[in-house]
């Protein structure tokens, strides 16, 4: 890495409230902040803004009906400032329409709005299911019976153009116990019932399973460092942290080393700190101040 990736990015008119050896996080309005970032200049934008809820959240969000329109300006300057192979990764959770079992479909709205009025490429999809999620919402799930629990996410991987930079190389998974003992043994190539050909090319030892875009990372975080300093300074901690793996997982896979990450609604900070240990450079903005002071204590010693 040259001395040039080691050195963390200047965001003009804005001065950081703290920086780390590859980053710094601002505190502020994103939309406001995130003009002073040249054109083409992020390689990864991977964030989880404030989802569309019936109920309003101690940290802000929109409401289904609005959400679109809220977005939308945000979308237009995070396509501006990516780089030309660069990717946007957004996280959305799901909603329920107020008074009614039946969900809201601003995420698929979203989407839609994105590819074809802002001029995004839809790379694929992903899921990110949290086998640890609560049974919600109660009122239809725990009370009334009659749906199950919402635990996946929908996870929007964009792009400027249809090839964006990605190796799933870094990304691999361990081997099944099965597909270790296929490799030793060996097995026939040959054509399978679905049609599939099996060729000798499925015996190579490629160092891990390529993974599926479902993403089974559970969010169970009860007392790490950041909660437990965040407490001891009094300072309330993000209540809708996602998890490292989340992070780690699109970091790894989306980038280089010396690469840099914008998350624009950070939040405690999950894609700066994990960027920093993954040496990316990386930009965190968030707009309240209890958020960016606690997001600190994940750089403490």
């Amino acid at each position: 890495m040259n001395s040039q990736q080691t050195t963390t990015i200047k965001v003009i008119n804005f001065t950081a409230n703290y920086t780390q050896q590859y980053g710094q996080a601002y505190l502020g309005d994103c939309l406001e902040i995130i003009q002073s970032i040249p054109n083409d200049s992020i390689n990864l934008i991977l964030t989880s803004p404030p989802f569309a809820l019936t109920r309003k959240k101690e940290y802000g969000n929109e409401s289904a009906e609005k959400y679109i329109e809220w977005f939308l300006p945000f979308a237009y300057e995070f396509k501006r400032v990516l780089a030309e192979n660069g990717s946007f990764v957004l996280d959305l959770g799901g909603a329920y329409l107020p008074g009614n079992p039946i969900r809201s479909i601003y995420q698929y709205e979203i989407l839609v709005k994105l590819c074809r009025e802002v001029g995004f490429f839809l790379a694929q999809e992903f899921y990110h299911y949290n086998p640890a999620r609560l049974p919600t919402p109660a009122e239809w799930v725990t009370i009334r019976r009659v749906r199950v629990k919402d635990a996946v996410n929908v996870v929007w991987w964009l792009s400027k153009i249809p090839n964006p930079k990605a190796d799933n190389r870094k990304i691999l998974k361990p081997y099944s116990q099965s597909m270790k003992k296929l490799l030793k043994s060996g097995y026939k190539a040959n054509l399978r019932p679905s049609g599939h050909d099996i060729s000798d090319k499925f015996q190579k030892d490629n160092q891990g399973a390529i993974p599926p875009n479902l993403l089974e990372i559970a969010n169970t975080e009860s007392n790490s460092a950041y909660l437990r300093r965040c407490k001891a300074a009094g300072i309330k901690p993000h209540p809708a942290r996602f998890p490292q793996g989340f992070a780690e997982f699109f970091i790894k896979f989306l980038t280089d080393e010396g690469d840099i990450v914008l998350d624009p609604f950070a939040g405690s900070n999950t894609t700066g700190f994990v960027a920093e240990i993954l040496q990316r450079r990386w930009i965190s903005m968030e707009i309240n101040q209890d958020y960016v002071l606690g997001s600190r204590y994940r750089f403490s010693e």
